[in-house]
């Protein structure tokens, strides 16, 4: 990604860079020139220790201080823009829109009520049925007694992320133990297929572009290995998706294609996936137009096109804390 003259060099602050959305994100925006604060809750965090980013610990978003810790680390660091790659932390920054504004901190963030779906897989689900897109059929454990011939099942938090306390059974029964489990559950039938994510990206207008992704080899809810491909029955349930969600700026969309070649959306998150990059590496300036949309300039939808058939694999890389300074040993 090379730098967008019309934009300039930039101070891009990036939350939840323990993750790997954030931290591909961070690095990325490092590549195109612009200057980073990466923020995240856990000071162990790998992507505070970025080279040539500017580190800050706050508190988790579900603590009390975190939206006035944020808020101070703006108002002294005086970001211009900030990127999230916390699912949890959205419905928040949406509340601290305001504030942001005043401390000149540009934010795009989805509409209140496409946060609200995603953050909330009951809510997606319900959404995507009003809409007609295909989708796992779901059930809230009070409405166990009306599964019937779904075969496998998919027990998982409604809300939650990284693929964290989801568990395949095979009836009801084991459903129902799960479900004593599983925090704030949510039932859904197993889909068997190829394994997808598409990166997308929407502009005010309503005009959006999607670039598709196999997921080949999945780890803890992270895609190591990703493809990109074409298909125009996902491609279709995937805009269809956005519509439905009356999405705008950065989405990644996940669903599966079965051997009947039927695509089927699973969910959505309103931020970069774990695994953009491969989109990134397909020829998709998804960062650049991003960056492009969130400073009000014009979306160019000709840069986010791709190349299928482009493999990317994720891998481990080791950075070196070289601990506090003899001073601050002293202290």
């Amino acid at each position: 990604m090379r730098q967008d003259e019309t934009l300039g060099r930039r101070r891009i602050l990036v939350t939840g860079v323990g993750g790997a959305p954030a931290f591909d994100l961070a690095r990325e925006l490092q590549r195109a020139g612009h200057e980073v604060i990466a923020t995240d809750a856990d000071p162990l965090a790998p992507g505070l220790l970025i080279p040539g980013v500017t580190p800050q610990v706050t508190a988790p978003s579900a603590d009390p201080r975190y939206q006035q810790e944020l808020l101070d680390v703006c108002d002294r660091l005086h970001p211009d823009a900030l990127f999230s790659g916390v699912e949890q932390e959205l419905p928040l920054l949406l509340g601290l829109c305001p504030q942001l504004e005043e401390l000149k901190v540009r934010a795009w963030l989805a509409p209140a009520g496409a946060v609200a779906a995603c953050v909330d897989k009951a809510r997606f689900a319900q959404v995507l049925g009003e809409a007609g897109v295909p989708a796992p059929r779901s059930w809230l454990p009070d409405r166990l007694h009306e599964i019937h011939g779904a075969g496998a099942l998919i027990v998982k938090p409604r809300r939650g992320q990284g693929s964290k306390n989801v568990h395949m059974c095979a009836t009801p029964a084991q459903a129902t133990v799960l479900c004593e489990l599983v925090p704030d559950p949510l039932i859904q039938e197993f889909v068997a297929g190829q394994e997808f994510t598409a990166d997308c990206l929407t502009g005010p207008d309503g005009r959006s572009s999607v670039i598709l992704r196999r997921r080949l080899l999945v780890k803890g809810g992270l895609a190591m290995v990703c493809e990109t491909f074409r298909h125009e029955g996902a491609e279709d349930a995937v805009r269809r998706t956005l519509t439905a969600l009356d999405m705008r700026g950065v989405c990644c969309v996940q669903g599966f294609i079965r051997a009947d070649a039927a695509a089927v959306i699973t969910e959505a998150n309103a931020r970069f996936a774990g695994a953009f990059l491969a989109s990134v590496a397909a020829g998709a300036d998804l960062v650049g137009q991003a960056l492009r949309g969130t400073f009000g300039f014009e979306i160019d939808h000709g840069r986010l096109g791709y190349r299928p058939g482009v493999r990317t694999t994720k891998y481990v890389e080791t950075f070196t804390d070289p601990g506090p300074s003899a001073g601050e040993l002293e202290a």
